[in-house]
């Protein structure tokens, strides 16, 4: 049974690297044919799974920065800090500490009770990237809920701009790619992919290996629905012309 699951997807990724073979895209020419949309549109670690950094527990009922914690007060009161935070440091720690509880299902549905999927994402604009980079770690593990996907949709747009305005091989494009990973892995979302597979096509040929991988692993789950497939092809048609 799983040796029949598996064949389709492995065909896809088989046909998919023979379009990519042939693309000869070039970053800098996707550069240039979008640049355009995005000045007009203008408003920038954890694994494919959960991932959880090792942490120390929290003291005096206080929750710190990088433990693992299940208490719903204690996440309420994380996402007030995060919040108010003024010191790029201390969110860094907070995001952390909040994409560490969110490998845990309770925890997915408990920052979701608590709108921190908002309170969250709010940071994708931060001034720093690192920040930014925590906020896509912290949605990754909180993308791996379905009912979660269904808030985090709303921002695909933001994080294909991150993808698009950050420099190739940054971590910024590397946490981008595996939340946009999980978020794909059904057909339900994929739809809000199709305007990204020129990006993608084209960090395939520009980017280091471990980018390449990770652009690839949302590529093969958008070319395991149909109905994207002539949307892959076509985009590669325009990187050739």
């Amino acid at each position: 049974m799983g040796d029949g699951s598996i064949t389709p997807r492995l065909g896809n990724m088989k046909a998919l690297l023979g379009i990519v073979a042939g693309a000869g895209a070039s970053y800098g020419i996707y550069k240039l044919m979008s640049a355009g949309s995005f000045k007009r549109n203008k408003k920038s670690a954890p694994s494919d799974s959960p991932a959880v950094r090792s942490s120390s527990p929290a003291r005096g009922g206080t929750p710190q920065p990088g433990s693992l914690l299940a208490k719903p007060q204690h996440l309420k009161m994380l996402l007030s800090c995060l919040e108010n935070s003024s010191d790029p440091s201390d969110r860094c720690r907070i995001l952390l500490t909040l994409g560490n509880a969110a490998a845990f299902t309770v925890n997915q549905n408990l920052i979701r009770e608590f709108e921190g999927i908002r309170i969250i994402a709010g940071f994708l604009s931060d001034p720093e990237a690192e920040v930014r980079v925590q906020t896509l770690n912290a949605l990754n593990n909180l993308c791996m809920n379905i009912p979660n996907q269904d808030q985090l949709k709303v921002y695909v747009p933001q994080v294909l701009e991150l993808i698009e305005m950050s420099p190739v091989n940054s971590d910024l494009q590397l946490s981008a790619l595996r939340l946009l990973t999980n978020l794909s892995v059904t057909d339900k979302h994929q739809h809000l992919l199709k305007e990204s597979i020129t990006l993608l096509l084209s960090l395939l040929v520009v980017s280091t290996e471990t980018l390449q991988v990770q652009a690839l692993k949302v590529l093969v789950n958008l070319s395991s629905n149909p109905d994207m497939m002539d949307d892959i092809v076509q985009a590669q048609v325009r990187l050739k012309g």
